[in-house]
């Protein structure tokens, strides 16, 4: 759904209210009109759209007062449905109109295929729409509906659609007050409240759905909150639903901090586990890929989600992230530093973390690595920070030297003095860098010369020989700091390296890894290089195509860069400025882009020349077969008859009899042939036209017997009469049925009858045709089902080998699936699964509301 936003715009959207109901009867319908009735007393033009009462006395009478728009009758399949008629309240253009049904599905004809594509425009026209949908019928939700209740919904909504409404409320109601409701009728009718109570309106089912309808409308309380609290600047945490962020160094620690934090996490009911892991601005340097990889694996696992922030102080950007989730509680792993490494660079990450929080929790949980870790690294790049802690360091360690040495004049000679104000120099090369030591070694010699130096106190030098020492002191304090320097840059280029070859491997890998490469592309440049956003703009067009965007509110002094990434794309990125060192990194991930538009560009070609490989394989195929099946049943009639009319022989009875009964077989079977030819076609084409009805099995079985070039075949049914009817075409499942009993028949061992047994299953049938015969190896299986097949079979005279492909294809056109089994004791099953027509109860419980009176609610 997009929303008129633009400057300019002259008229404003409508507004959508959903009233979304936890389960069918809890009283959506009756509530809407409630709320209309409400509104119109307050002087809104309100209009009836499309309301469904079904015969319900209680939503019947609240429809007086209410203008109703009358509906529009669309014919389909021979028969009248009444729809809303969407020109109607345009041209009406009330400022309110109530549509039930959200999900439903339009007759043929109208304008738009779904009822929620009719509220959009009516929305875009300017109109307020109240409308009612149930849990069951969100699209995100429709399989998770299904294993629990056994029945599919046909009919469903994007979560998007309702997702996006000004207003949702969420009609609820116990499902033993639910049962109570269809006990005293107010459901369905007296007939139907058994059946329906003991199928879909379980008390089990009833709960489930209940649950998910509560958990889904949380989620857009959520989200609405977060935009609140973004809207109003409260930075505040809200301690609405306990979260617990683990932060994640990709260190050895790891599993054991998930795994303390998923416990916390589990104490409160609705607990939420997010794990976050801080990568610098440069997105280069940091823990490795396969490591994180690993964690992210085990938080999924245990039913939490990942997170990437982008931050070079590490407390701050874990605090962001904690508030702007609205988490009660962060998880940190105790420092694997030692003592000493404390010492030398200060309160540490966790720390700095705990004097920061504020109103978050931080708890610090201990592991078996804890002090175990080496010596910081001095192969980094010198920040800010640093280098003015270098400069101070050549400043004031030469002085402090000088005031301790100077009390111990007379214990320690040049020589050792020397050596000590040396070692400074080197401190400071390792702590600022080069300049700072040169800094710290200009003031050392200054120092020392003047206070250790003969004369004292003054810069006169009086031997040679300490003439000769200051040199050295100086030459060798700027060489070590020197060397120092260089191979901390050193150290962090190799550093770098590592972390590029790192990150070109992983992303190598998880586009190798991913079903749709650019995303995962996008997604991962973004990251890398800590971008706000990262989008794919098509050259000629102008338009994006893919884009990536990250959670946290765009940098207010954002830049855009713009990478080409072939003749007809280019990448751009905007947030920070990339330094001359990313330009190479992000020169690879271009070209992967590149490659993976062109693999998804030739994936798109081979998918459009697929079908006319098939279509030219199974032309080749079909002359192959007419040029020689076709060819015996047409020959043999010819000369049957032929033979008939040749004035020269004089038949006897029993000779004209044969070659009557030879040329009827022969034009029979090449009407088969002829017959399954065309279905083929139709098929591969996508022109059959079905016409689906609930069907007995038992019905069709006999038709199928009886069009069998053996009508008294051997063919034993068994527990027909015990599975509900099935949704399908007739005449096709009688073809499907013929061909599957006539290929058991021809393979069966002599004798034995084959078997045609059926069960009920979830919403769908099965019905299993069994013979004894030699049975089909399992790498032939699915081999059976490709057409002018016969499994190295000889005789041609039996057909072009379409039958079981053709039954196959007529079973997956009717929703269906016919597959192969092994028969115990040896043998073929054929396994032909088909859908249950819907039972009355279930198909209100899918496509109905029921209301609800005020006694009754009250009462309940």
């Amino acid at each position: 759904m997009s929303r008129d936003l633009t400057p300019g715009s002259l008229k404003r959207r409508g507004r959508l209210r959903v009233y979304l109901g936890s389960a069918p009867g809890v009283g959506k319908t009756y509530r809407m009109l409630d709320e209309a009735h409400r509104r119109h007393d307050r002087g809104t033009d309100v209009v009836v759209g499309f309301i469904e009462c079904h015969g319900r006395r209680h939503t019947e009478n609240q429809l007086q007062g209410l203008e109703v728009v009358p509906r529009l009758s669309r014919r389909y399949r021979d028969t009248d449905f009444p729809e809303m008629d969407l020109d109607a309240i345009l041209a009406r253009r009330p400022q309110l109109v109530l549509v039930d049904e959200l999900a439903h599905t339009n007759i043929p004809g109208g304008r738009h295929g779904k009822r929620w594509q009719d509220v959009e425009e009516l929305l875009e026209a300017g109109i307020d729409v109240i409308t009612t949908v149930n849990v069951q019928h969100l699209e995100s939700l429709n399989d998770v509906v299904q294993k629990i209740t056994g029945i599919p919904q046909r009919e469903t909504v994007p979560d998007e659609v309702v997702r996006q409404a000004d207003q949702i409320e969420l009609v609820d109601m116990a499902p033993q007050a639910l049962r109570r409701r269809m006990a005293h009728g107010n459901v369905y009718k007296a007939e139907k409240v058994d059946a329906a109570l003991s199928n879909y309106f379980r008390v089990g089912n009833l709960t489930a759905l209940r649950e998910l309808a509560l958990l889904w409308v949380a989620g857009r309380v959520d989200e609405g909150l977060r935009d609140y609290r973004a809207t109003h600047n409260i930075d505040r945490v809200w301690e609405t639903r306990e979260r617990v962020v683990v932060a994640l160094t990709g260190g050895p620690e790891g599993e054991t901090i998930i795994r303390r934090a998923a416990r916390i996490a589990d104490r409160t009911a609705g607990g939420e586990l997010l794990a976050v892991h801080v990568t610098k601005s440069d997105g280069l340097a940091g823990a490795s890929p396969g490591a994180l990889a690993q964690q992210r694996q085990l938080v999924e696992a245990l039913g939490g989600s990942y997170h990437v922030v982008v931050g070079d102080d590490v407390p701050s950007a874990l605090l962001a992230f904690a508030r702007a989730h609205d988490a009660t509680q962060l998880v940190l792993g105790t420092s694997r530093r030692g003592r000493f490494a404390r010492f030398l660079t200060g309160p540490g990450n966790g720390q700095t973390t705990i004097d920061l929080s504020e109103d978050i929790d931080v708890h610090m949980v201990t592991h078996e690595f804890t002090g175990r870790g080496r010596l910081p690294s001095l192969g980094r790049r010198h920040s800010r920070r640093r280098t003015v802690a270098g400069y101070s360091a050549g400043l004031v360690l030469p002085a402090l030297l000088t005031l301790v040495l100077s009390q111990l004049q007379h214990g320690v000679n040049l020589t050792t003095t020397a050596l000590i104000f040396q070692l400074g120099v080197v401190a400071v090369a390792l702590l600022g860098g080069v300049v700072s030591a040169l800094l710290a070694s200009v003031i050392a010699s200054l120092l020392l010369n003047y206070y250790f130096i003969p004369p004292i106190h003054t810069f006169t030098i009086a031997e040679p020989n300490n003439v000769i020492a200051l040199l050295v002191f100086a030459t060798v304090a700027l060489t070590v700091s020197s060397v120092v320097d260089r191979a901390s840059q050193l150290a962090a280029r190799g550093a770098r390296a590592t972390a590029e070859a790192e990150t070109l491997s992983t992303l190598a890998g998880s586009v190798l890894r991913g079903a749709d490469a650019v995303p995962a592309l996008l997604d991962k440049t973004r990251t890398a290089f800590g971008m706000d956003s990262v989008a794919l703009l098509d050259r000629a067009s102008g338009e994006v195509t893919a884009r990536s965007d990250s959670d946290g509110e765009p940098a207010a002094d954002r830049v855009v860069s713009e990478v080409p990434v072939n003749a007809r794309a280019v990448l751009v990125l905007a947030g920070r400025r990339l330094p001359a060192a990313d330009q190479r990194v992000l020169t690879a991930f271009a070209g992967h882009l590149a490659a993976a538009l062109e693999r998804d560009r030739l994936a798109t070609v081979a998918a459009e020349i697929e079908p006319i490989k098939a279509a030219d394989k199974m032309r080749t195929a079909l002359l192959a077969a007419v040029s020689h099946d076709l060819r015996t049943p047409l020959a043999a009639a010819l000369a049957s008859i032929g033979s008939l009319r040749s004035p020269d022989v004089e038949f006897s009875p029993e000779d004209r009899a044969e070659l009557l009964g030879m040329a009827d077989e022969s034009l029979v079977k090449l009407t088969r042939l002829v017959d399954n030819l065309l279905d083929m076609s139709r098929l591969q084409a996508g022109a059959l036209t079905l016409h689906l009805a609930p069907t007995e099995l038992s019905t069709v079985l006999v038709s199928a017997m009886e069009s069998l070039a053996q009508p008294d075949a051997p063919v034993q049914p068994l527990d027909l009469d015990t599975v509900p009817p099935v949704l399908v075409d007739p005449p096709l499942l009688e073809r499907v049925l013929a061909n599957v009993i006539t290929n058991a028949l021809r393979h069966n061992a002599p004798g034995a009858p084959v078997l045609v047994a059926a069960s009920q299953h979830q919403g769908r049938v099965e019905v299993r045709v069994v013979d004894h015969g030699p049975g089909i190896a399992p790498e032939d299986r699915e081999r059976v089902f490709l057409p002018f097949q016969r499994l190295g079979d000889s005789d041609n005279t039996t057909g072009l080998g379409l039958g079981l492909a053709l039954s196959r294809g007529l079973a997956e056109a009717m929703g269906g699936t016919l597959d192969v089994e092994e028969t115990p004791g040896g043998g073929t099953t054929m396994l032909l699964v088909l859908p249950a027509a819907p039972d009355a109860d279930a198909e209100e419980a899918e496509d109905e509301d029921a209301d609800e009176d005020a006694h009754e609610e009250t009462g309940a």
